[in-house]
């Protein structure tokens, strides 16, 4: 009945079931030993890049500050150079205005004309002024 051919068959194919059956348990072994090894790796360097991302945005938060810092010592030290021309011209301008009254009258008068009828407030010696006199 059984032939020798029939048997060798077999034979083979229990063979191969056994090494498929082997394979399958040397995987499936293999997974349930080493999956929770790979999902602390997985974890642990996950947890790298996450600090990686941190230290890189902290980096950036403190460049961005010393950038504004610079800034603002740049934009004052411009602000203090404003100043000090403005005071110059002041002193300038005040010194040259001091014992020049005749100066000052020739310059009002110019600028008589110019004007808009506008109400001129002249000190009095008290140093209040007269308001609006003259204006009916």
């Amino acid at each position: 009945m059984y032939n020798s051919n029939d048997k060798k068959t077999e034979v083979a194919f229990l063979f191969l079931a056994g090494i498929v059956l082997m394979a399958i348990v040397v995987v499936v072994g293999g997974w349930l030993l080493f999956a929770p090894i790979y999902r602390v790796w997985s974890a642990e360097k996950e947890g790298q890049a996450q600090l990686a991302q941190a230290e890189g945005n902290r980096r950036i938060t403190v460049l961005e500050a010393q950038a504004k810092l610079d800034a603002a010592t740049h934009l004052a030290q411009a602000e203090i150079k404003r100043a000090e021309g403005v005071a110059q011209a002041n002193k300038i301008i005040g010194n040259s205005l001091k014992d020049n009254e005749s100066y000052l009258r020739w310059l009002w008068i110019e600028n008589l004309d110019k004007g808009n009828n506008s109400v001129i407030y002249i000190p009095t010696e008290a140093g209040l002024p007269i308001l609006e006199a003259g204006k009916r």
